[in-house]
C-alpha cells in the first residue's frame, strides 16, 4: 500500500495507531500516537518506544506467528494513570498494526464497584456483629436477666434501625442514579417544598435545641422538578444542619432569585442551608458527595448517618440540571447551597 495513503488512513482514525514493519521498526504513527509517545518515534525500533514487557511480547508473537494478539498498556497523562487495550493485528505483506483503546473508564468503574461492595459490607458488618453478639448473650448469660434483656433489646433495635436506614438509602441512591438523565417535567413551588420539609423537622429541631428561620425571596418560586425528590434534598440538608450545628443554635434557609445566572444560562434560585455548627476543614469539600465519605466517621455513625445522604442530594440536583456548592469554616459553620433553574414566570 502507498505509504502516503497509509499515513492518511491512520490520521483519519480518532485513536492512537502505530504500524510496525516486519523489520521491527515503527513505519507509521498517527497524531494521537505521536502525542502519546513523542514526535520522533517513526523509524525507531518498537522496543525503544513501547517498553512494557507484556506489550512487547504480544507484538513479537504477532510478528512471528502472524496471529492476532492483545495486551494492556499503562500510561500517565497529566498525573492521571490511564489504561489502554492494545490490539496487535498482523497485516498482509508483513508487519503489525497496533490499535490503542482507552479503557480507563472501565477500570475506574470496576474500582468503584469494588469500593462500593467493600463499603456496604463494612457498614453492615458492624451492626450485624452487634446483633449476633447480643442474641448469643440473650440466649445464654442474660437468659433470665430482665434488666439486661431490656437494655440489649434496645441496642438491638437501634442497630436494626441503622441497617434499615442503610438499605433505604441504598435503594434511594439506586433509583435517583437511574433517573438522573430524565429531567422532571412538573412545575413545583420549591419555596413551599422547603417550607414543608422544615415543618416536618420541627420536632427533631426542638429535641436538639435548634431553631429554624427562612429569609430572602418569598414564594411561590416555581421550578421544573420532582417535588418528592426536592423535598428529600432539603430534608437531608436541614437535618444535617440540625445534627452538626451547635446545640441551641440556628439553621437558616436563605432564598436568592437571580434574573440571569451565568452558571445556568438563565434565571435561577439559590437556596442556602446555613448552620452555625463546628464546620470542617475545606479540604473535605471535593469529596463530600462521594458515597460513604464522612468528615467524622465515628460522629456520623453516632448520629445515625449512612454516608449516602449527600451522594443522593448530588444526583437529584444533577437530575434537575442544578448545581450544589459547599462552604465551611472551622468553628463558624457550614453553608450548603443548591442552585436550580426557575420557570420563566418567576
Amino acid at each position: 500500500m502507498n505509504s502516503a495513503l497509509t499515513a492518511s488512513l491512520l490520521e483519519g482514525i480518532p485513536r492512537p495507531l502505530i504500524l510496525i514493519s516486519d523489520a521491527e521498526r515503527i513505519a507509521q504513527a498517527n497524531e494521537h500516537a505521536r502525542r502519546m509517545f513523542g514526535d520522533t518515534i517513526v523509524g525507531r525500533h518498537f522496543v525503544t518506544v513501547l517498553r512494557q514487557p507484556s506489550l512487547i511480547e504480544s507484538i513479537e508473537r504477532a510478528l512471528l506467528d502472524h496471529r492476532h494478539q492483545s495486551a494492556r498498556h499503562f500510561s500517565n497523562e497529566a498525573g492521571r494513570e490511564t489504561m489502554f487495550q492494545v490490539d496487535c493485528a498482523p497485516i498482509d505483506g508483513g508487519g503489525v498494526l497496533l490499535t490503542f483503546d482507552d479503557i480507563t473508564h472501565v477500570r475506574e468503574a470496576e474500582q468503584i464497584r469494588r469500593d462500593f461492595v467493600a463499603n456496604v459490607s463494612h457498614e453492615l458488618r458492624t451492626p450485624l456483629t452487634a446483633l449476633l453478639g447480643f442474641i448469643e448473650t440473650l440466649q445464654g448469660p442474660a437468659k433470665n436477666d430482665p434488666a439486661a434483656q431490656e437494655r440489649f433489646l434496645g441496642i438491638m433495635a437501634r442497630e436494626a434501625a441503622r441497617m434499615n436506614r442503610l438499605v433505604v438509602d441504598l435503594l434511594s441512591l439506586s433509583r435517583v442514579e437511574t433517573e438522573e438523565r430524565m429531567r422532571p417535567t412538573q412545575e413545583v413551588d420549591v419555596y413551599n417544598t422547603v417550607s414543608m420539609a422544615m415543618n416536618a423537622l420541627i420536632p427533631v429541631g426542638e429535641a436538639a435545641g435548634v431553631k429554624f428561620a427562612m429569609r430572602g425571596a418569598q414564594g411561590p418560586i416555581m421550578v421544573q422538578g420532582d417535588g418528592d425528590q426536592l423535598g428529600q434534598v432539603f430534608t437531608n440538608l436541614i437535618e444535617n444542619g440540625i445534627k452538626y450545628g451547635n446545640k441551641g443554635g440556628l439553621v437558616t434557609v436563605d432564598f436568592t432569585l437571580n434574573a440571569r445566572d451565568s452558571r445556568l444560562r438563565g434565571p435561577g434560585v439559590e437556596i442556602s442551608v446555613i448552620d452555625k455548627g463546628e464546620g470542617f476543614d475545606p479540604i473535605h469539600i471535593p469529596r463530600l458527595t462521594e458515597r460513604f465519605y464522612r468528615v467524622d466517621s465515628h460522629r456520623s455513625r453516632e448520629m445515625g448517618g449512612t454516608g449516602l445522604g449527600l451522594a443522593i442530594v448530588k444526583h437529584i440536583v444533577n437530575r434537575h440540571r442544578g448545581r450544589i456548592r459547599v462552604d465551611s469554616t472551622p468553628g463558624e459553620g457550614s453553608t450548603f447551597t443548591v442552585l436550580l433553574p426557575v420557570s420563566a414566570e418567576n
